[in-house]
């Protein structure tokens, strides 16, 4: 038997939660963003009259006024955002308990073994998102079909407040007409490739030979063909199950641009030393180490190595994010966001010693010494806040 899966995709997530707050910013165009007079000035979120004036999300915020000079702009409030998420989720919880969340503002439901109790998917669906308006005052699109992919693809094609069914019966229809870039994981770079192969829509996909797909993508190449043709067999896991941890990261958008490597030096300190003590409250070390830097024309570029064993030290971190950051950067070059990321996770008691024998009695006293500095930063942290010690100094906004 088929399985009925649910994607529900609250509409305009953030701006939605702040008229939640303050009623009078359903009035006009309103967008959610950072600081205006800082570097924070990027659109987060807007609402369905700034749409209309064409503001886009992720643009910069003088792009944004230029189109719609009277937009009214937000903060964000996070915890907000939070605190709304968990409700929407609470309700979820409602029908199943096989609720997966895909990000803060969408979750894949799982109602296969509801059905007898509420409905049909379609049933359900329009049941959440009467209830959602209702009792938490946001909008969803739902998205109803036999596996994760179309669900997705189902919120995605009505919005705001709809349910959309792709069965098996017009699937084949409605699907396979959709762009190739509307499928779950197809990005830009990706649509463009298939493009080039003749591959334009879901349905060219799911025609092409699967070699094809794989050849130019590897595995993935091999799971968006499954997607295409209606085969995605991943299961929702259920809310209450314990997420592997795949890696840690941080990253921070500069109030100015870091010129040299002193500056940079300070701006990947302040990262590392919040990823360590993430890694150490864990009890997990990483065996890579990832580098993003972004210039101030939204170039990224991102960089990782491998370590010779695992690591938990910030010192560790720091030295290796240096050393990417040395290799692939020209200290004239300014920098607008750095992030760094430990990979490829292990548990420390399973990570063996972070030393090998070739190291000696010196390179043994300097971890124990780096370790005894770790653990007493995160204590002090522990009893008086983790803003008590910083590891080296933090970048300032100049003024």
């Amino acid at each position: 038997m088929d399985r009925t899966i649910l994607h529900c995709d609250c509409n305009a997530f953030y701006a939605s939660v702040e008229t939640l707050l303050d009623p009078s910013l359903d009035a006009g165009p309103m967008a959610v963003c950072g600081d205006p007079e800082s570097r924070h000035g990027i659109i987060l979120a807007k609402n369905e009259k700034a749409k209309r004036f064409g503001v886009t999300t992720a643009e910069t915020i003088w792009q944004a006024r230029r189109k719609c000079p009277e937009l009214r702009l937000i903060p964000p409030h996070r915890d907000e955002y939070v605190r709304i998420s968990r409700q929407c989720n609470e309700l979820y919880l409602g029908y199943t308990d096989l609720v997966d969340p895909f990000g803060i503002d969408e979750s894949f439901l799982d109602v296969t073994g509801s059905l007898h109790l509420f409905g049909t998917g379609e049933q359900i669906a329009n049941e959440l998102r009467r209830r959602m308006r209702e009792e938490i005052g946001l909008t969803i699109s739902v998205g109803v079909s036999w596996n994760r992919a179309y669900a997705k693809l189902g919120s995605d094609y009505k919005k705001p407040d709809a349910t959309t069914v792709f069965s098996r019966e017009n699937y084949q229809k409605l699907v396979w007409s959709l762009p190739v870039n509307t499928l779950l994981y197809v990005g830009k770079r990706a649509a463009d490739r298939l493009s080039a192969l003749g591959v334009h829509t879901i349905g060219d996909l799911a025609a092409c030979d699967r070699a094809l797909a794989h050849s130019v993508f590897g595995k993935m190449g091999d799971t968006l063909w499954r997607y295409a043709r209606g085969e995605d067999d991943e299961p929702v896991r259920s809310f209450y199950e314990e997420r592997e941890v795949k890696s840690v990261g941080n990253s921070m958008t500069f109030s100015h641009n870091l010129l040299g490597e002193t500056e940079c030096h300070f701006g990947i300190t302040a990262l590392c030393d919040t990823v360590g003590r993430r890694l150490r409250r864990r009890g997990l070390r990483c065996q890579t180490v990832q580098l993003i830097i972004r210039d101030p024309d939204f170039r990224n570029i991102s960089r990782q190595v491998t370590l010779d064993r695992p690591t938990d030290s910030t010192r560790m971190l720091i030295d290796t994010a240096m050393s990417i950051w040395r290799a692939r950067w020209k200290p004239e070059k300014p920098v607008r966001l750095l992030a760094v990321t430990a990979m490829n996770l292990l548990p420390a008691e399973a990570a063996g010693e972070q030393l090998s024998l070739f190291d000696g009695a010196d390179g043994l006293k300097n971890v124990d010494k780096q370790r005894s500095l770790d653990r007493a930063m995160d204590a002090l942290r522990e009893k008086f806040g983790t803003d008590a010690v910083q590891y080296g100094s933090a970048v300032k906004k100049k003024k």
